[in-house]
């Protein structure tokens, strides 16, 4: 049996999409996650929701655009592939979406990441953290 914490049934994982979810990082931050589905076993992969060209959100709570086993970033059109979380085209060339280690047993997906640990499905709470460190407010 693996160990691990059940995030959803892999029924729950949009064949083109992605499942949302929030966990908390080895930091202590709220970070949000994205399951999509892929070729490779187990099925499912977990990436960070968010481009490593410009800290946009690849899911906005809507689900993450899919296209041919590949994640599209919303921003530039940058295409990330599901499986190896690489991309090879536009603004995000040459860089990776982290992964985040999950599993499927018994119909459900598993957070199996040791520097994770699920907070809940969906997005990050809107008031879950300072919007700026700045000691300015407007």
């Amino acid at each position: 049996m693996t160990e691990g914490t059940r995030i959803a049934d892999l029924d729950e994982v949009p064949e083109r999409g992605s499942y949302l979810f929030t966990a908390r990082d080895r930091h202590a931050a709220e970070t949000e996650i994205v399951l999509v589905r892929c070729g490779a076993d187990p099925g499912v992969v977990a990436r960070l929701n968010v481009c490593p060209h410009e800290a946009q959100r690849l899911d906005t709570g809507d689900g993450a655009a899919t296209r041919d086993g590949e994640i599209v970033c919303p921003r530039h059109g940058s295409l990330f592939d599901a499986r190896t979380g690489a991309c090879d085209n536009g603004p995000a060339a040459g860089t990776t979406l982290p992964e985040v280690s999950v599993a499927v047993e018994d119909g459900a997906v598993l957070l199996t990441d040791d520097d994770y640990t699920f907070l809940h499905a969906g997005a990050r709470e809107a008031d879950s953290g300072p919007g700026s460190t700045s000691h300015l407010g407007f």
